[in-house]
């Protein structure tokens, strides 16, 4: 463990940082809560957070448009030769009709103060006699499109050390008094996600149905196995969607119809059987029905691997700044799962830190309510809280050798799992 007298050095900078740079983040937070964007369209984003790092000059180096994504950007600050780098993700997509309610503006602005954090600690207590890279990523389209996936495979998480984020979540029963919590072990499943399209013959559904072939019966038959299956698999799975289209007129037999279903188990191992299962739903249904069927597949998210050196430091780093944090916020409201992230496939690539964080809000994620919350000051505010303890943490893996080894041996044995 970091000495105390050290972490508290680092503490004092960090929280410096932060009252220096809170008027900017703010604003920024501001921008991009009242300017929603979808995925792959955050395009007045991604230009604002890279036009605050360019009015701060200081060393920053920005990519735009980076590794060939349109409103994916990088922002590095680089020290000596050699070194470890830390990372962390900016996300900033939004919401259909209901803007950021998953709180996406509040993930952006804790992930650039920690970086700016991080970078300004490390030049005040460690300018000289070590190498190290501060790196933040603006990562598109969590909510559709699997922006991470696209940045891992070109390469911009090559020779990352750790890399950090946290998200906002209401608060849960049983953690009312919870200020933020770490890690949220059990709330991120692996996620497969299909488009399936029925397709048959059209026919006059009144004068000669018996010529046709109904693709919405395959849809409804499809639907129907699906909701049998949900009997046989296991608490921690999820299987759910909606029929995106059924047909045009009640007088035509529909000759095409589309399901779009999210497939959810605890790991990225378990997921596979599972989807497997229900592949054989909509084949059946073909079958059943005489229609052919084809797939889309979206990006596959894996679940979380939440590296507990990490975890273990930012809980000690929170407490001691007074933000009173636990491991393992699912445990604590009850044993909750559900949600899917990209930042599980980048935890499988190098050690990551996906913590959580309360915020007062009258809904769940992905509700108007939730958005609500998301531009409040208060929920503002203890986005700062946990890009505090985020720096902390990214401070000692750069400068604390064991610390370092012990996270890279962690993320090691969890990918023997």
């Amino acid at each position: 463990m970091l000495a105390a007298q050290k972490q508290a050095e680092i503490i004092h900078n960090v929280s410096g940082a932060l009252d220096k740079y809170e008027s900017k983040l703010s604003e920024i937070n501001l921008k991009i809560w009242s300017n929603p964007e979808l995925s792959f369209r955050e395009n007045s984003a991604h230009d604002n957070i890279c036009e605050l790092f360019e009015s701060l000059g200081d060393g920053y180096k920005v990519n735009r448009k980076a590794y060939g994504i349109e409103t994916a950007f990088e922002v590095i600050h680089s020290h000596g030769q050699g070194g470890r780098t830390v990372a962390f993700n900016a996300e900033y997509d939004a919401l259909p009709g209901m803007g950021h309610a998953c709180g996406h503006n509040l993930i952006a602005t804790s992930s650039i103060a920690a970086f700016l954090a991080t970078c300004e600690t490390m030049r005040s207590l460690y300018s000289d006699g070590i190498g190290y890279s501060v790196r933040l990523l603006g990562t598109p389209a969590e909510e559709g499109g699997g922006g991470k996936l696209l940045l891992i495979d070109a390469g911009a998480y090559k020779d990352v050390d750790a890399c950090f984020m946290v998200h906002p979540f209401p608060v849960l029963p049983g953690a009312s008094d919870l200020l933020s919590a770490s890690c949220c072990t059990g709330l991120y499943l692996a996620n497969d996600k299909v488009k399936v399209t029925f397709t048959g013959k059209p026919a006059h559904a009144s004068a000669a149905p018996w010529k046709g072939i109904n693709a919405l019966d395959a849809v409804v038959s499809a639907y129907v196995n699906i909701s049998m299956l949900r009997q046989q698999i296991l608490p921690t799975q999820k299987i759910h969607g909606v029929i995106s289209r059924g047909g045009d007129r009640p007088n035509v037999i529909p000759a095409s119809a589309t399901v779009e279903y999210y497939i959810r188990s605890e790991t990225a191992k378990t997921l596979k059987p599972l989807t497997e299962r229900v592949l054989k739903c909509f084949e059946a249904a073909a079958i059943a029905t005489g229609c052919t069927v084809e797939y889309e597949w979206e990006a596959s998210y894996k679940d979380m691997k939440s590296n507990k050196p990490i975890c273990d430091s930012y809980v000690s780093a929170m407490n001691a700044m007074g933000h009173k944090t636990i491991f393992d916020a699912a445990q604590q409201a009850g044993g909750l799962s559900g949600g899917s992230t990209d930042m599980g496939n980048v935890s499988y690539e190098v050690p990551g830190f996906h913590g959580g964080f309360f915020i007062h809000a009258d809904g769940v994620n992905h509700t108007p309510q939730f958005t609500a919350g998301a531009g409040s000051e208060d929920g503002f505010k203890r986005s700062l809280q946990c890009a505090a303890g985020m720096a902390v943490v990214a401070c000692r893996a750069l400068v604390d050798a064991s610390f370092a080894t012990a996270i890279k041996s962690d993320f090691e044995k969890s990918l023997e799992l």
